[in-house]
């Protein structure tokens, strides 16, 4: 199977035009202001205008793009073997509550696209986490946990892949959906509501109090009664949440079959480095399949190796002989396997947080906007709203998980210095289209020759924490190994933590 010529392109954001609100100009006071216009933040901020709340969405990019609009998409509360781990780390009571509000939220959307009358391909069917012949048991303690959770799981060995497995959990009425879709239709809503959207508007400063004030790149000023981060990894850290998040990228493959070879669920194992399979409506008689997997830590060399290794995968495992897209998709993993979703540190007050959706981002991000706008609004506040509290503690699910995560930043941080993953001797080296951090004038810059064999050099030095960056050879992007931050060849900030670009550097 090939690669080309496959486009470098998610399927959501290929298939839907781009926004084009306006960036922030002027002063605003507003009652809420969301920072971040992906799922969480778009869904908060239609929430809190529900309710009459003014709320202006500030979104550094463009609104549904980012983590968002390369997603892939699966509307389910079956998230992996969590409920055998919550069961067992917490208390039935937790699983109880994480499944009622991930169902929750898939409800929701399904009324939500009914009462607005968005066309987003939302299709109901069953999730299924399998695994290979040998782990029945684990396959059976989740399925037991799921259902005292009040999920409606089974065990199953067949499936309509079109290869054997050993074991898998179902879960019936779960959901897909065409992500964009839904949130633009959302967006429109909100701004009948009255709700205002600012693109292109980076915000770089955040000052708590009566009310709360954001500084934003081009300097303007926004006054708000309260603030969300919605920006996927917090922009500011006022809880230790850097240390509780670790982020990490997998690959997707997409490729046009027959609906006859539709598989006709949502699968997901966490072996061979993850697999996850669905498809999504694409013309008559022909169906989308998309292919997750690879999982990686962003800064890790050899993507494009991963990106082989899926798409081969793929061509050996389905009817299929080319790619019509690829893309890749950022998560961060919290380090007890439960969103942070909450006010942001034990001293805040109106300053609230949606983080740590652990790859599965589109139920959280519309149970985040439901559980904030309760928090916010102060009525019908839901007793999970616990469970996601950021400012929780469970030290002893945490602590293995704390300190492996502590000790990868120390090891990237030393490390890197030393012996960059992307290294270089000289420019020289570099063929068009590859890049390396080179050691120049003592200085680490990262260096990219692109196609018509021009060199962009920049700053190696993270402007988050200080962390040495590695070239992704698939993105073409700059990516930071700590804690996920992302730049283009030119040094702009693709995706925070940072918000501050690479400088220049002289080769």
């Amino acid at each position: 199977m090939t690669h080309e010529p496959g486009s470098a392109e998610s399927y959501w954001m290929d298939s839907t035009a781009a926004t084009s609100f306006a960036a922030l100009a002027d002063d605003v006071e507003v009652d809420v202001a969301v920072i971040g216009g992906g799922i969480a933040g778009l869904c908060t901020a239609w929430e809190l205008a529900r309710t009459g709340a003014a709320v202006a969405v500030l979104e550094a990019d463009r609104i549904a793009t980012g983590v968002t609009g390369y997603t892939t998409a699966k509307l389910t509360a079956q998230h992996g073997l969590v409920y055998a781990h919550l069961r067992s780390k917490l208390d039935e009571q937790a699983a109880r509550w994480y499944a009622t509000s991930q169902l929750d939220a898939i409800e929701h959307v399904a009324a939500t696209a009914l009462d607005l009358g968005i066309d987003c391909d939302l299709e109901r069917l069953p999730a299924y986490t399998y695994l290979s012949e040998g782990k029945r048991g684990q396959i059976e303690a989740e399925v037991q946990a799921a259902r005292v959770a009040g999920l409606p799981a089974s065990l199953v060995t067949e499936s309509g892949l079109p290869y054997p497995i050993g074991a898998a959990i179902r879960v019936d009425r779960q959901a897909q959906f065409h992500p964009r879709r839904y949130l633009l239709g959302l967006a429109a809503d909100l701004v009948r509501r009255g709700g205002r959207i600012f693109e292109r508007t980076r915000v770089v400063d955040l000052t708590e109090g009566e009310p709360c004030r954001l500084g934003t790149e081009s300097g303007a000023t926004v006054t708000a009664r309260d603030v969300v981060v919605a920006t996927h990894y917090p922009i500011f850290d006022r809880a230790g949440l850097f240390t509780r998040l670790v982020p990490h990228r997998e690959l997707v493959v997409a490729a046009v079959i027959d609906a006859g070879d539709d598989p006709a669920g949502m699968y997901v194992t966490p072996e061979e480095n993850t697999r996850s399979v669905r498809t999504a409506p694409y013309g008559d008689g022909r169906r989308l399949l998309i292919v997750t997997g690879e999982s990686f830590q962003p800064g890790t060399p050899g993507v494009r190796e991963r990106l082989d290794r899926l798409a081969g995968w793929t061509g050996e495992h389905f009817p299929v002989d080319t790619l019509a897209y690829h893309w890749a998709a950022q998560d961060n993993t919290s380090t007890d396997r439960i969103p942070y979703i909450g006010l942001l540190h034990p001293g805040a007050s109106h300053v609230y947080v949606a983080t740590g959706f652990n790859a599965w981002g589109m139920t959280n991000g519309v149970l985040a906007g439901r559980l904030l706008t309760a928090l916010i609004d102060g009525t019908d506040r839901p007793p999970w709203s616990k469970l996601y509290d950021p400012r929780r503690l469970h030290p002893v699910v945490e602590a293995v998980p704390l300190i492996k995560a502590a000790a990868e930043v120390a090891r990237r941080f030393v490390g890197d210095r030393l012996r960059p993953a992307s290294y270089a001797d000289s420019p020289e080296q570099l063929a068009p289209g590859d890049g390396a951090v080179i050691r120049m004038g003592g200085r680490r810059c990262a260096v990219y020759r692109d196609d018509s064999g021009d060199l962009h050099s920049v700053s190696a030095t993270c402007t988050h924490l200080g962390c040495v960056v590695a070239f992704n050879d698939v993105e073409k992007t700059w990516d930071c190994p700590c804690h996920g931050s992302r730049f283009d060849v030119d040094g702009a900030v693709l995706h925070g933590p940072a918000t501050t670009p690479l400088p220049p550097a002289r080769t």
